[in-house]
């Protein structure tokens, strides 16, 4: 709109998106112009009172000439807002000349140049016009009333001037005016009277307060030098405050620092607990799948494996069977697992036997001090203390009684 009605530069709302009061009065005092060239709007903005007073010139010069009512408030922010209020005058605008410009299309050009419809002129016009008219009509009135008179006004002034002056009347009226004049004379002496007793009042009672100020700096310096009782009391009390607020300081820096690390060693712990856990899960898992395989390949190895009675003594037979213990441990804080002890293939002789049961009466103790070990160090689980011992099968001793 503004490129349309002949702005000579270009806007945009990116200029408006911080304050911008300069450009806002430049387009203000450009379409008052455009709207009646002859306004006499002022234009100096620099400081405060003036951008507040060309604001209210504006805005009353709208509402008067062309009826339009603008937000002061908006119109000094500068902002976006103030766009929506420019946009009052502007639409007006540019709605007369896109009017204007239906209206004269069929003419020429020159006329078209010459021809300017200034609306704002023609109602100030129409507001003069109408003062004077009732202006008229009242003189006209006491014009009127007084040409009545003037027969009689006309006698009475021919008299007074055909009279001749009177000395003593003159004389009286003269001394009536010194005589006024004197008063006022008197009276206008009486007042400076007054106002000098009021000065000397007001002196009176000047010098009165000051002797009252000088006696109560006297009073607050010697209240300044006396030194009140209670004050050594009162530095010590402060000396013994700081010192206890300083105490308190460091007790809680040391009670924060402690919670912060009992704060990490809570958990590094449960880290490891967590870690610990895991390791042990694996570690189950793998010892029940070595169970499984292993007790598969001792119910093979049972079935393939056939006793034969001695030829000396058919009452006398024994099945020596060695022992295959497989042991299990399941480490957990303060716990020991289970053991598992089975035998899976069968021997020849006593000795054996004995030899057999001596070993796993050697591994029992050695399985027993490991346990104590384990629950004593039950908080510091490390994967390489997990006792895993899973005993492989002995070989089958070849002897005479085998097939």
């Amino acid at each position: 709109m503004m490129r349309a009605l002949g702005y000579p530069r270009l806007i945009s709302m990116e200029n408006f998106h911080t304050p911008n009061f300069m450009l806002v009065s430049e387009v203000l005092l450009w379409l008052v112009k455009r709207y009646e060239p002859q306004s006499d709007i002022p234009a100096d903005v620099e400081t405060e009172q003036d951008r507040v007073f060309f604001i209210k010139a504006v805005a009353q010069f709208m509402a008067t000439k062309a009826h339009i009512k603008l937000n002061t408030k908006k119109l000094y922010q500068a902002d976006g807002y103030a766009v929506k209020e420019l946009l009052k005058v502007t639409s007006v605008l540019y709605g007369a000349m896109n009017t204007q410009g239906g209206e004269r299309a069929d003419l020429p050009e020159e006329d078209s140049t010459k021809f300017k419809f200034d609306l704002g002129s023609k109602i100030a016009d129409l507001k003069a016009a109408r003062q004077l008219a009732s202006e008229i009509t009242s003189k006209g009135a006491v014009l009127y009333d007084l040409l009545g008179k003037e027969v009689e006004l006309r006698e009475a002034r021919t008299e007074s001037i055909a009279r001749p002056l009177e000395i003593n009347e003159a004389e009286k009226v003269m001394k009536v005016a010194i005589n006024s004049v004197l008063e006022e004379v008197q009276k206008t002496k009486d007042m400076l009277n007054n106002v000098a007793l009021d000065e000397a009042s007001l002196e009176a009672k000047i010098e009165k307060r000051k002797l009252e100020l000088e006696r109560s700096q006297k009073r607050l310096q010697t209240l300044q030098s006396v030194r009140p009782a209670f004050m050594d009391e009162y530095e010590k009390i402060e000396e013994q405050l700081q010192k206890q607020y300083s105490t308190y300081l460091e007790k809680f820096r040391n009670l924060t620092y402690m919670e912060q690390l009992l704060d990490d060693h809570r958990r590094t712990e449960q880290e490891m607990f967590e870690e610990a856990a895991n390791m042990l899960r694996l570690i189950q898992n793998r010892l029940k799948e070595e169970e499984q395989h292993l007790l598969k390949s001792g119910s093979n190895d049972d079935s393939d494996i056939e006793i034969q009675e001695d030829e000396g003594s058919d009452s006398e037979r024994d099945l020596q069977i060695p022992r295959h213990r497989i042991s299990t441990e399941a480490l957990l804080p303060g716990r020991v697992g289970t053991r598992i002890v089975g035998s899976m293939q069968g021997g020849d002789t006593e000795e054996d036997d004995s030899g057999d049961s001596e070993i796993d009466l050697d591994e029992d103790e050695d399985e027993e001090e490991e346990e104590d070990d384990l629950e004593d160090d039950s908080m510091e689980i490390a994967p390489g203390k997990a006792s895993l011992r899973a005993r492989k099968p002995e070989p089958l001793e070849q002897s005479d009684n085998d097939f």
